[in-house]
């Protein structure tokens, strides 16, 4: 009797999410429908398409005219958006079942109902990761916000794949503290199809994974790699090539895309250098904490990873005020040391902290916005988010982790 109970639980459960997903999509068609968008995705899907049915390569310039003509509805022009695919080619590995899909506006709605669940999934596991307890009404907030808020709404409108990247990297941080190296390694290979937002995260676990030898870990990360390069050359034997071609290719065509790019233009006359300085020092920062984290316990371990997630939003590798999806985790872990050391207090002051991130973000890029095809945004969206979570970071820092022993060695000197 208990099992039939328990079936038909799983029946209805399963049968009202299906309702929700299906709900959801037909929602998304209709906003597709009337709204132009999609820059992200419309690369990856035409170039999957083109790839599966025409054999053309996703980087020739063929591929990227049919892009170019179904966006504009011509060629490109000199100073706009190319819209050349420049992910790795085993990311059709993600776009391949809604590249099936011929309706451009159908295929989008889907991918948008896709990284909808996506980001709560990552909020979700975000806040189960950092032991954050939010009463069921804060709960509910966060989770609107997380699909609200511009760091949000911008990768679903614009179909940004850095959702799932985002939840794939936030999936291996809870692999690693259960234990399950392998699971760790496969979620941060394909977490490699955004290798720019990847790099320093899998390069800090990477070495905590040997120094803690956890060489399953490093095993399932290379191994998940090749394999997915091996068969991506059996599509495109020079894919390698053919992508860092585009990816060197892509800076030319897009807004800065990074602090340091868009400290050159604020400052030209000093600009370089002090994109220099901040690399530099941010640069230090990070192999200090990577040495002290090391040996830590995983709370240590987990308040590294989103610091390196953060700093590797300016320490000079290619990026997008769009990709901040990424620094959902520590967001979440300041708020959770907040709770955990001030109560009703620290829940205060993360409410009124939502809403000023909220409110602050959206006040800033409504007000530099640039008005062209598509809204584009200013570089100074690059500074709000990852300025308040370095700060904040080093803020908690105190009770997230234990004070490192470097800073009582020079308290007993003196």
């Amino acid at each position: 009797m208990n099992h039939r109970r328990q079936g038909r639980a799983w029946v209805l459960m399963f049968t009202f999410a299906v309702a929700i997903l299906a709900l959801l999509t037909w929602g998304n068609y209709q906003y597709v429908r009337q709204n132009p968008g999609g820059n992200d995705f419309l690369p990856r899907w035409l170039g999957t398409r083109l790839l599966v049915f025409q054999g053309l390569s996703p980087y020739s310039d063929e591929t990227a005219l049919e892009i170019q003509k179904m966006a504009y509805g011509r060629p490109v022009r000199a100073g706009e958006d190319e819209m050349r695919m420049a992910y790795p080619l085993y990311s059709i590995v993600l776009f391949l079942p809604y590249a099936l899909v011929g309706d451009f506006s159908l295929a989008r709605a889907l991918w948008m109902t896709t990284l909808e669940v996506a980001i709560i999934l990552l909020s979700l596991l975000s806040i189960h990761l950092t032991t954050w307890r939010p009463s069921l009404p804060m709960l509910t907030s966060f989770l609107i916000f997380s699909l609200f808020w511009y760091h949000g709404l911008r990768p679903l409108i614009n179909g940004n794949a850095v959702a799932l990247v985002a939840l794939c990297i936030v999936g291996a941080f809870w692999a690693i503290r259960k234990g399950a190296d392998e699971l760790a390694g496969v979620l941060l290979a394909f977490s490699t199809i955004k290798p720019q937002l990847a790099l320093l995260p899998i390069v800090f676990i990477s070495l905590y994974a040997l120094w803690q030898r956890r060489w399953r870990l490093v095993f399932w990360l290379i191994g998940t790699i090749i394999l997915l390069s091996l068969g991506a050359a059996l599509l495109l034997p020079d894919w390698i090539l053919q992508n860092l071609r585009e990816v060197l290719r892509y800076p030319l065509y897009t807004p800065p895309g990074t602090l340091q790019a868009a400290l050159r233009i604020w400052f030209p006359l000093f600009g370089n250098r002090l994109g220099w300085a901040i690399t530099g020092i941010l640069t230090l920062m990070l192999l200090f904490e990577w040495r002290l984290a090391f040996r830590a316990e995983f709370r240590h371990f987990l308040w590294t990873a989103c610091l390196t997630l953060t700093i590797s939003q300016w320490i000079g590798i290619q990026t997008d005020p769009g990709n901040f999806i990424v620094l959902m985790p520590a967001l979440v872990l300041v708020f959770a040391v907040w709770e955990e050391r001030w109560k009703r207090a620290g829940r205060l002051f993360a409410i009124v902290t939502i809403l000023l991130i909220f409110l602050g973000i959206w006040s800033l890029f409504l007000a530099t916005v640039e008005y062209g095809y598509q809204p584009q945004q200013s570089p100074a969206m690059f500074l709000p988010l990852p300025g308040f979570l370095l700060l904040a970071l080093y803020w908690v820092r105190w009770w997230a982790v234990r004070a490192p022993q470097v800073w009582f060695d020079l308290l007993e000197e003196f």
